[in-house]
């Protein structure tokens, strides 16, 4: 076989002597990948289009009190207010000296501001948990899935008369997990609060 040396690619398949050649690369990601991708990008669009006018319009009020024109129109609004009352503008009117007005507003303002953040908040809380225990559920499954090929290798290497250094391990590897008794642990665990 002729040396390769390093740094160099290795020769295209048809220029290879030997009767395997490299399964041809992936034009982009993997359809399992691709699908996935396409059912939650629907899923969320189903969730959004489910959602009920009160979430759409705090949903929309948020995504515009987060922008940076936001800021802009308030730097302007509350600059001119603040110039004007202070009289830095000739011929007009102070109408709030004391600043009251303004203070009034800014506190109504920034209720009804909180009161939508955390509308949305709320919203994407439930979302993050419904992911979560899909996570989850993937992951017991995955566990469980794992757990039979272990039991099945197991059994093979045993059929075989194959011993390994993990033999001991084995059994608990064998086991499925019990996922409310490590919840249970878990809790157990925490420090306690007074």
């Amino acid at each position: 076989m002729a040396e390769q040396s390093f740094g160099k690619a290795p020769p295209p398949d048809h220029q290879r002597k030997g009767p395997t050649t490299r399964p041809p690369e992936p034009p982009g990601l993997s359809s399992v990948l691709e699908r996935n991708i396409q059912i939650l990008s629907q899923r969320r669009r189903q969730e959004e289009a489910q959602a009920t006018i009160q979430d759409r319009l705090a949903d929309a009020i948020t995504r515009f009190t987060g922008s940076m024109f936001f800021v802009y129109l308030h730097v302007a609004f509350f600059g001119f207010w603040i110039v004007a009352n202070l009289k830095l503008i000739p011929g007009a009117p102070v109408w709030d000296p004391s600043f009251v007005m303004l203070a009034m507003i800014a506190s109504v303002e920034a209720i009804f501001l909180s009161t939508f953040v955390l509308i949305s908040q709320n919203r994407m809380a439930a979302a993050a948990d419904r992911r979560a225990d899909l996570d989850l559920q993937i992951s017991l499954l995955a566990e469980h899935e794992v757990t039979k090929l272990a039991t099945l290798i197991s059994a093979i290497a045993q059929h075989m008369g194959v011993r390994t250094e993990v033999d001991e391990e084995l059994n608990e590897i064998q086991r499925d997990v019990a996922p409310e008794a490590v919840l249970d642990e878990i809790e157990e665990t925490k420090p306690k609060s007074e």
